[in-house]
């Protein structure tokens, strides 16, 4: 898998980790939550890595340092913010919700890229958690090896279908991983109540969608292009079907364009854009901070399409069907995701989806 560092997040992606705990609750997938909405009782909790190898814990952990904006913004969604001590890859000022935004802004920048090795062996934590795992970093990480983890007392938890996704057998077309994430991070910061109410959130506006357009038959759905205007313009890269995205689009109703590679993000050349023609283009911009700085970008990526020879006759194009939604709630994972699907779904069925 390759993965591509982004200023205030990154390219990679939540996952699910296998745990045990459960709480109950109902509720939304957008928002934060209070710190100490926990559940007692729920321990021992035992997570396993992408070999299978387990970690155990007997109660919370007090210190944990994010690898990135994506898992610190997952722990301020279950009201575990107030244990976290440091991150890698911080977000950007007002990049968040505003619920959150200030919260992320107190904790300590420990690295803009990736934590160097002796800060993170020396910042105190009990747990290091991982959004990366074994993944090719462009030959830039000095990772802790496990026993070097060991002796400085950090457990080290991974977001499994992020850190093992290079290892995925087959399409990912669904969410579940990402719940199993959030389930299982929940159960481990003692946050489970919160856990359920953000799970069961995603899985009814999900539902909801599914039930107004899921049983649309596969040639009749729109094909959709996320551009990812960013990544820059000379060769595009598309999202592959080991990508979050591609459970975000085909969730909603569509067909990625680009569905039949089996990776999680992969160059092409522009000739393979025009020979898919798709129906519909996401202008995936990665948030700039404010309304009008995302708008500002917006407007670029759709100019450059309008104005380019290569992209200006594509159907989509010509049409003017565009989609104005951001890169990270689409292709990293996380709660957000299911907003996405929603959001799409509206767009492409116009009166079919509450």
């Amino acid at each position: 898998m390759r993965s591509r560092a982004w200023w205030g997040t990154t390219a990679v992606v939540l996952g699910g980790l296998l745990a045990t705990g459960c709480g109950g609750g109902d509720g939304d997938s957008a928002g934060g939550a209070p710190a100490g909405d926990s559940v007692a009782g729920g321990y021992p909790v035992t997570v396993t890595d992408c070999s299978g190898a387990e970690t155990s814990f007997s109660e919370a952990p007090g210190k944990i340092v994010t690898s990135n904006a994506s898992s610190l913004e997952l722990l301020l969604r279950l009201g575990a913010g107030d244990k976290v001590i440091g991150t890698g890859f911080p977000p950007g000022k007002g990049t968040l919700p505003a619920e959150l935004d200030a919260q992320a802004q107190r904790v300590e920048v420990m690295s803009r890229y990736v934590i160097p090795k002796e800060k993170l062996l020396g910042s105190g934590a009990d747990v290091f958690l991982d959004t990366f795992g074994a993944m090719d970093m462009g030959g830039t990480a000095d990772v802790p090896t496990d026993e070097e983890f060991k002796a400085a007392g950090i457990k080290r938890v991974y977001l499994k279908s992020t850190a093992c996704a290079a290892g995925d057998d087959s399409p990912v077309t669904d969410l579940t991983a990402v719940q199993e994430d959030i389930t299982s991070l929940g159960a481990v910061t003692g946050t489970s109540g919160r856990a359920k109410e953000l799970v069961d959130g995603m899985k009814r506006k999900v539902a909801a969608v599914q039930r107004a357009v899921g049983s649309t038959p596969e040639g009749e759905r729109p094909t959709y292009f996320f551009f990812d205007y960013d990544a820059g313009t000379k060769q595009p890269v598309v999202v592959c079907n080991r990508q979050i995205a591609n459970a975000v689009i085909t969730l909603a109703g569509a067909r990625n364009a680009f569905a039949d590679c089996d990776a999680d993000f992969q160059q092409v050349g522009w000739e393979d854009v025009i020979a898919e023609n798709p129906d519909w283009i996401q202008l995936g911009v990665r948030n700039r901070g404010s309304d009008a700085a995302n708008d500002k970008a917006f407007d670029e990526a759709r100019k450059w399409l309008e104005s380019n020879p290569a992209t200006k006759g594509l159907r989509a194009v010509e049409d003017g069907n565009f989609l104005r939604i951001g890169s990270e709630r689409t292709t990293i994972a996380g709660v957000t995701n299911a907003d996405t699907v929603q959001e799409i779904a509206r767009k492409l069925y116009p009166g079919k989806v509450d």
